[in-house]
């Protein structure tokens, strides 16, 4: 039961967290025609579990209930896959093919380049 609250309250302060940050980066570029608050979201999302997986996994500095907690709850909720296809998806209805493309490519290389940049950075402390 401890592990599903955990799980649960990080998830709430993650999307929390999510609609706060991509709604401000979504106000501050004042760009509707590319979804950045959601590119931005996932590549920070992406470089802290880098970080902090290689934290875990080199130093192990985070006891299971802390796991749960700041991976699952916390990074599941903030991180925003499920509105990266719907995005890319509404791009492909508008006939933005180029944009669409564009923004699966961003997601997917930079969304790998951040996981290994956090694993590296949590190697050098």
């Amino acid at each position: 039961m401890l592990a599903i609250v955990l799980v649960g309250i990080g998830g709430f302060l993650g999307s929390v967290l999510r609609y706060l940050v991509g709604g401000w980066v979504h106000r501050a570029l004042d760009n509707p025609w590319f979804p950045y608050g959601t590119l931005f979201v996932n590549l920070i999302g992406c470089l802290v579990i880098g970080f902090l997986g290689g934290l875990a996994e080199n130093r192990q500095v985070f006891a299971p209930e802390t796991r749960l907690f700041l991976f699952l709850g916390v990074l599941g909720g903030f991180t925003t896959f499920s509105s990266f296809p719907y995005e890319t998806s509404a791009l492909l209805n508008d006939g933005q093919i180029v944009l669409a493309s564009f923004n699966v490519g961003l997601q997917v290389i930079f969304g790998l380049v951040a996981v290994w940049l956090g694993s590296f950075l949590s190697r050098l402390i």
